[in-house]
Protein backbone atom coordinates (compact mmCIF):
# COMPACT_ATOMS: atom_id res chain seq x y z
CA UNK A 1 0.00 0.00 0.00
CA UNK A 2 1.93 3.09 -0.90
CA UNK A 3 0.79 6.08 1.80
CA UNK A 4 1.37 9.24 -0.54
CA UNK A 5 -1.95 8.81 -1.73
CA UNK A 6 -3.21 8.85 1.68
CA UNK A 7 -1.15 11.99 2.59
CA UNK A 8 -1.97 13.44 -0.21
CA UNK A 9 -5.87 13.58 0.01
CA UNK A 10 -5.32 14.48 3.31
CA UNK A 11 -3.67 18.03 2.85
CA UNK A 12 -6.30 18.20 -0.20
CA UNK A 13 -8.97 17.95 2.34
CA UNK A 14 -7.32 19.76 4.89
CA UNK A 15 -7.35 17.07 7.71
CA UNK A 16 -5.65 17.30 10.66
CA UNK A 17 -5.04 13.60 11.35
CA UNK A 18 -5.50 10.66 9.30
CA UNK A 19 -6.05 7.08 11.58
CA UNK A 20 -4.95 3.87 9.41
CA UNK A 21 -6.03 0.51 11.79
CA UNK A 22 -6.72 -2.95 10.65
CA UNK A 23 -10.22 -4.15 9.59
CA UNK A 24 -11.10 -0.60 9.31
CA UNK A 25 -10.86 2.01 6.05
CA UNK A 26 -8.70 4.75 6.75
CA UNK A 27 -10.30 7.38 8.21
CA UNK A 28 -9.67 11.29 8.67
CA UNK A 29 -10.43 14.14 10.90
CA UNK A 30 -11.99 17.13 9.12
CA UNK A 31 -12.84 19.79 11.56
CA UNK A 32 -12.69 17.89 14.33
CA UNK A 33 -14.74 15.28 12.58
CA UNK A 34 -14.15 11.42 12.10
CA UNK A 35 -14.96 11.18 8.28
CA UNK A 36 -14.60 7.76 6.87
CA UNK A 37 -13.05 7.43 3.30
CA UNK A 38 -15.40 5.16 1.62
CA UNK A 39 -13.42 4.78 -1.57
CA UNK A 40 -11.07 2.75 0.17
CA UNK A 41 -10.98 -0.36 1.04
CA UNK A 42 -10.88 -2.11 4.81
CA UNK A 43 -6.71 -2.25 5.81
CA UNK A 44 -5.37 -5.66 6.28
CA UNK A 45 -2.18 -6.12 8.88
CA UNK A 46 -0.22 -6.22 5.83
CA UNK A 47 -1.39 -3.03 4.52
CA UNK A 48 -0.58 -1.14 7.79
CA UNK A 49 2.95 -3.07 7.83
CA UNK A 50 3.88 -1.87 4.57
CA UNK A 51 2.46 1.54 5.38
CA UNK A 52 4.78 1.83 8.60
CA UNK A 53 7.89 0.11 6.87
CA UNK A 54 7.59 3.00 3.94
CA UNK A 55 7.40 6.09 6.86
CA UNK A 56 9.91 4.69 9.89
CA UNK A 57 13.34 3.63 9.81
CA UNK A 58 15.12 1.01 10.88
CA UNK A 59 16.13 2.31 14.14
CA UNK A 60 12.15 3.24 14.90
CA UNK A 61 10.77 0.01 13.83
CA UNK A 62 13.08 -1.42 16.35
CA UNK A 63 11.97 0.92 18.80
CA UNK A 64 8.52 -0.15 18.21
CA UNK A 65 9.14 -3.69 18.51
CA UNK A 66 10.72 -3.21 21.83
CA UNK A 67 8.18 -0.60 23.48
CA UNK A 68 5.05 -1.70 21.22
CA UNK A 69 4.52 2.54 20.84
CA UNK A 70 6.72 4.87 19.39
CA UNK A 71 6.41 8.97 18.42
CA UNK A 72 8.25 10.33 15.46
CA UNK A 73 8.51 12.67 12.14
CA UNK A 74 7.49 11.68 8.49
CA UNK A 75 8.46 14.52 5.68
CA UNK A 76 6.87 14.26 2.23
CA UNK A 77 8.95 16.98 -0.13
CA UNK A 78 6.59 19.39 -1.60
CA UNK A 79 3.85 18.42 0.47
CA UNK A 80 4.09 18.62 4.54
CA UNK A 81 5.24 17.18 7.71
CA UNK A 82 3.95 14.50 9.85
CA UNK A 83 4.05 13.34 13.50
CA UNK A 84 3.18 9.82 13.53
CA UNK A 85 2.22 7.74 16.46
CA UNK A 86 2.11 4.12 16.22
CA UNK A 87 1.00 1.76 18.83
CA UNK A 88 0.44 -2.03 19.07
CA UNK A 89 -3.74 -3.03 19.80
CA UNK A 90 -5.20 -6.67 19.24
CA UNK A 91 -1.77 -7.85 18.33
CA UNK A 92 -1.66 -5.29 14.77
CA UNK A 93 0.22 -2.04 14.15
CA UNK A 94 -2.27 1.40 14.33
CA UNK A 95 -0.86 4.83 12.81
CA UNK A 96 -2.39 7.91 13.38
CA UNK A 97 -1.05 10.98 11.11
CA UNK A 98 -0.83 14.70 12.07
CA UNK A 99 -0.18 17.28 9.67
CA UNK A 100 2.27 20.01 10.34
CA UNK A 101 2.60 22.38 7.56
CA UNK A 102 5.77 23.34 6.51
CA UNK A 103 5.14 26.89 6.67
CA UNK A 104 4.44 28.54 10.20
CA UNK A 105 1.89 30.22 10.77
CA UNK A 106 1.35 33.40 12.06
CA UNK A 107 -0.24 34.67 15.48
CA UNK A 108 -2.95 36.76 13.08
CA UNK A 109 -3.16 33.96 10.90
CA UNK A 110 -4.40 32.09 13.56
CA UNK A 111 -6.30 34.56 15.29
CA UNK A 112 -4.97 34.19 18.83
CA UNK A 113 -5.16 36.60 21.36
CA UNK A 114 -2.82 39.87 20.21
CA UNK A 115 -1.18 39.46 24.19
CA UNK A 116 0.52 35.96 22.94
CA UNK A 117 3.01 38.81 20.82
CA UNK A 118 3.62 41.13 24.47
CA UNK A 119 4.33 37.70 25.81
CA UNK A 120 6.62 36.15 23.90
CA UNK A 121 9.07 39.14 24.10
CA UNK A 122 9.22 38.72 27.35
CA UNK A 123 12.93 38.61 28.91
CA UNK A 124 12.54 35.69 31.48
CA UNK A 125 9.69 33.78 33.04
CA UNK A 126 7.49 30.77 32.75
CA UNK A 127 4.96 30.63 29.97
CA UNK A 128 2.21 27.78 30.08
CA UNK A 129 0.44 26.42 27.20
CA UNK A 130 -1.61 23.87 27.61
CA UNK A 131 -5.24 22.23 26.71
CA UNK A 132 -6.12 18.73 25.94
CA UNK A 133 -4.81 16.76 23.24
CA UNK A 134 -4.68 17.68 19.53
CA UNK A 135 -6.04 21.62 20.84
CA UNK A 136 -3.34 22.90 19.11
CA UNK A 137 -0.86 23.65 21.33
CA UNK A 138 2.03 23.04 19.37
CA UNK A 139 0.67 25.47 16.70
CA UNK A 140 0.11 28.35 19.13
CA UNK A 141 3.42 27.71 19.98
CA UNK A 142 5.08 27.62 16.95
CA UNK A 143 3.35 31.18 15.68
CA UNK A 144 4.71 32.59 19.19
CA UNK A 145 8.20 31.67 18.19
CA UNK A 146 7.51 32.25 15.01
CA UNK A 147 6.75 36.37 15.74
CA UNK A 148 10.14 36.19 17.78
CA UNK A 149 11.97 35.26 15.52
CA UNK A 150 10.85 37.68 13.70
CA UNK A 151 11.48 40.60 15.82
CA UNK A 152 13.73 40.08 18.40
CA UNK A 153 17.50 38.46 18.84
CA UNK A 154 17.43 35.50 20.71
CA UNK A 155 19.14 32.35 21.51
CA UNK A 156 16.40 29.74 20.96
CA UNK A 157 16.25 26.38 22.50
CA UNK A 158 13.67 23.64 21.65
CA UNK A 159 13.09 20.55 23.21
CA UNK A 160 10.48 18.15 21.55
CA UNK A 161 9.10 14.41 20.80
CA UNK A 162 8.83 15.17 18.12
CA UNK A 163 10.28 18.13 16.19
CA UNK A 164 6.98 19.81 14.55
CA UNK A 165 7.35 22.79 12.84
CA UNK A 166 10.68 23.29 11.32
CA UNK A 167 11.96 27.09 11.83
CA UNK A 168 14.81 28.64 10.27
CA UNK A 169 16.66 31.38 11.96
CA UNK A 170 15.50 35.13 11.00
CA UNK A 171 16.30 37.46 14.03
CA UNK A 172 16.69 34.76 15.89
CA UNK A 173 19.08 31.69 16.49
CA UNK A 174 16.91 28.20 16.85
CA UNK A 175 18.62 24.89 18.03
CA UNK A 176 15.36 21.94 17.60
CA UNK A 177 16.44 19.08 19.85
CA UNK A 178 14.48 15.85 19.05
CA UNK A 179 13.86 13.73 21.86
CA UNK A 180 14.40 10.60 20.54
CA UNK A 181 17.32 11.60 17.64
CA UNK A 182 19.05 14.23 19.62
CA UNK A 183 18.36 14.16 23.94
CA UNK A 184 17.80 11.40 26.08
CA UNK A 185 15.34 12.92 28.00
CA UNK A 186 13.43 16.23 28.71
CA UNK A 187 14.84 16.66 31.91
CA UNK A 188 18.48 15.84 31.01
CA UNK A 189 18.02 18.17 27.69
CA UNK A 190 16.75 20.83 29.69
CA UNK A 191 19.50 20.46 32.02
CA UNK A 192 22.14 20.99 28.91
CA UNK A 193 19.98 23.80 27.35
CA UNK A 194 21.29 26.15 30.24
CA UNK A 195 24.80 25.46 29.45
CA UNK A 196 24.16 26.57 25.53
CA UNK A 197 23.98 30.04 26.17
CA UNK A 198 20.20 29.94 25.83
CA UNK A 199 17.67 33.05 26.22
CA UNK A 200 14.10 32.04 25.68
CA UNK A 201 14.01 27.57 26.33
CA UNK A 202 10.30 25.85 24.80
CA UNK A 203 9.82 22.70 26.49
CA UNK A 204 7.50 20.21 23.93
CA UNK A 205 5.73 19.07 26.90
CA UNK A 206 6.70 19.37 31.26
CA UNK A 207 5.72 15.93 32.37
CA UNK A 208 7.07 15.04 34.93
CA UNK A 209 9.01 16.41 38.38
CA UNK A 210 12.95 16.69 37.47
CA UNK A 211 11.44 18.81 33.67
CA UNK A 212 8.95 21.17 35.72
CA UNK A 213 11.56 21.74 38.61
CA UNK A 214 14.21 22.46 36.11
CA UNK A 215 11.89 24.81 34.30
CA UNK A 216 10.97 26.52 37.34
CA UNK A 217 14.88 26.83 38.12
CA UNK A 218 15.74 28.35 34.34
CA UNK A 219 12.78 30.72 34.73
CA UNK A 220 14.24 31.93 37.99
CA UNK A 221 17.77 32.09 36.65
CA UNK A 222 17.00 35.04 34.27
CA UNK A 223 15.87 32.96 30.93
CA UNK A 224 12.44 32.79 28.94
CA UNK A 225 10.89 29.32 29.42
CA UNK A 226 7.60 28.51 27.40
CA UNK A 227 5.99 24.57 27.83
CA UNK A 228 2.75 22.82 27.40
CA UNK A 229 0.70 20.78 30.07
CA UNK A 230 -2.43 18.54 29.21
CA UNK A 231 -4.81 20.40 31.63
CA UNK A 232 -7.53 22.18 30.96
CA UNK A 233 -7.85 25.93 32.53
CA UNK A 234 -5.58 28.27 34.82
CA UNK A 235 -6.44 26.95 38.19
CA UNK A 236 -5.95 23.38 37.14
CA UNK A 237 -2.38 24.08 35.78
CA UNK A 238 -1.62 25.44 38.71
CA UNK A 239 -2.57 22.78 40.84
CA UNK A 240 -0.94 19.62 38.77
CA UNK A 241 2.42 21.28 38.58
CA UNK A 242 2.60 21.77 42.88
CA UNK A 243 1.06 18.32 43.46
CA UNK A 244 3.68 16.96 41.16
CA UNK A 245 6.20 17.62 44.24
CA UNK A 246 6.38 16.33 47.26
CA UNK A 247 4.43 17.32 50.19
CA UNK A 248 7.04 19.05 51.91
CA UNK A 249 8.38 21.52 48.95
CA UNK A 250 5.06 22.38 47.71
CA UNK A 251 5.16 25.50 50.02
CA UNK A 252 8.30 26.73 48.82
CA UNK A 253 7.23 25.39 44.98
CA UNK A 254 4.00 27.94 45.66
CA UNK A 255 6.64 30.63 46.22
CA UNK A 256 8.73 29.88 43.13
CA UNK A 257 6.26 29.88 40.51
CA UNK A 258 4.43 32.78 42.26
CA UNK A 259 7.50 34.69 41.08
CA UNK A 260 8.52 33.43 38.02
CA UNK A 261 4.93 32.64 35.97
CA UNK A 262 3.99 34.72 33.58
CA UNK A 263 0.63 33.48 31.91
CA UNK A 264 -1.06 31.01 31.46
CA UNK A 265 -2.98 30.11 27.82
CA UNK A 266 -5.59 27.12 27.94
CA UNK A 267 -7.60 26.52 24.82
CA UNK A 268 -9.55 24.48 23.23
CA UNK A 269 -10.44 24.09 19.48
CA UNK A 270 -14.08 24.52 18.11
CA UNK A 271 -15.64 24.06 14.98
CA UNK A 272 -16.78 27.46 12.99
CA UNK A 273 -19.63 27.76 10.99
CA UNK A 274 -19.31 27.43 7.43
CA UNK A 275 -16.27 24.83 8.35
CA UNK A 276 -13.06 25.42 9.69
CA UNK A 277 -11.80 25.09 13.42
CA UNK A 278 -11.12 28.30 16.17
CA UNK A 279 -9.24 28.44 19.28
CA UNK A 280 -11.02 29.69 22.06
CA UNK A 281 -9.17 30.87 25.31
CA UNK A 282 -8.71 30.87 28.76
CA UNK A 283 -5.78 33.84 29.68
CA UNK A 284 -4.37 34.37 32.91
CA UNK A 285 -1.86 36.74 33.21
CA UNK A 286 0.35 37.00 36.64
CA UNK A 287 -0.64 40.24 38.52
CA UNK A 288 -0.52 41.00 41.40
CA UNK A 289 -3.12 39.50 42.98
CA UNK A 290 -3.01 36.20 40.76
CA UNK A 291 0.42 35.95 42.07
CA UNK A 292 -0.49 36.30 46.18
CA UNK A 293 -3.61 33.58 45.47
CA UNK A 294 -0.84 31.12 43.91
CA UNK A 295 0.94 31.56 47.12
CA UNK A 296 -1.58 31.76 49.59
CA UNK A 297 -3.35 28.45 47.93
CA UNK A 298 -6.73 30.27 46.94
CA UNK A 299 -6.45 28.51 43.39
CA UNK A 300 -10.57 28.69 43.49
CA UNK A 301 -10.64 32.33 44.04
CA UNK A 302 -8.84 32.04 40.26
CA UNK A 303 -11.85 32.04 37.66
CA UNK A 304 -13.78 35.43 39.11
CA UNK A 305 -10.52 37.19 39.09
CA UNK A 306 -10.12 36.40 35.51
CA UNK A 307 -13.27 37.49 34.93
CA UNK A 308 -12.65 40.84 35.94
CA UNK A 309 -9.26 41.32 34.73
CA UNK A 310 -9.36 42.61 31.61
CA UNK A 311 -7.37 45.48 31.75
CA UNK A 312 -4.33 43.35 32.49
CA UNK A 313 -5.40 40.97 29.19
CA UNK A 314 -7.44 38.34 31.08
CA UNK A 315 -10.14 36.22 30.50
CA UNK A 316 -12.06 33.34 31.56
CA UNK A 317 -13.15 30.51 28.74
CA UNK A 318 -17.08 31.34 28.59
CA UNK A 319 -16.02 35.03 28.13
CA UNK A 320 -14.18 33.91 25.12
CA UNK A 321 -16.93 31.58 23.42
CA UNK A 322 -19.33 34.57 24.30
CA UNK A 323 -17.13 35.98 22.08
CA UNK A 324 -17.30 33.74 19.58
CA UNK A 325 -20.70 33.26 18.94
CA UNK A 326 -21.66 37.12 19.59
CA UNK A 327 -19.23 37.55 16.15
CA UNK A 328 -21.59 34.66 14.56
CA UNK A 329 -17.99 32.85 14.20
CA UNK A 330 -19.18 29.50 16.17
CA UNK A 331 -22.63 28.61 16.72
CA UNK A 332 -24.02 28.72 20.53
CA UNK A 333 -24.31 24.99 21.00
CA UNK A 334 -20.82 24.47 19.55
CA UNK A 335 -19.48 26.82 22.31
CA UNK A 336 -21.71 24.87 25.47
CA UNK A 337 -20.11 21.98 24.46
CA UNK A 338 -16.83 22.92 25.32
CA UNK A 339 -17.64 25.05 28.45
CA UNK A 340 -16.50 24.56 31.32
CA UNK A 341 -18.99 25.82 32.81
CA UNK A 342 -21.89 25.79 30.36
CA UNK A 343 -24.77 26.16 32.85
CA UNK A 344 -22.90 29.56 33.43
CA UNK A 345 -22.79 30.51 29.58
CA UNK A 346 -26.23 29.56 29.25
CA UNK A 347 -26.95 32.92 31.26
CA UNK A 348 -24.93 34.46 29.24
CA UNK A 349 -25.72 33.75 25.35
CA UNK A 350 -28.25 35.98 23.65
CA UNK A 351 -31.83 34.45 23.38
Amino acid sequence: MEIGKLLSLMVDKDASDLHLKVASRPVLRIDGLLITQEDFPPLTAEDIESVFGQVATREQRDTFLRERELDFAYSVPGLARFRVNALQQRGTISLVFHLVPFDVPSIDELELPQICKELILKPRGLILVTGPSNSGKSTTLAAMINYLNENERRNVITIEDPIEFLFQDKKCIIHQRDLVDDARSFAIALMQALRHDPDVIVIGEMRDLDTISTAITAAETGHLVVGTLHTIDAAQTIDRIIDIFPAIQQRQIRLQLSQVLEAVLSQTLLSRIGGGRVAAFEIMIASNVIRRLIRDEKLFEIPPNLELGSKEGMQSLNQALLDLVRRNIVSAQEALRKSSNPAKLQELLPV
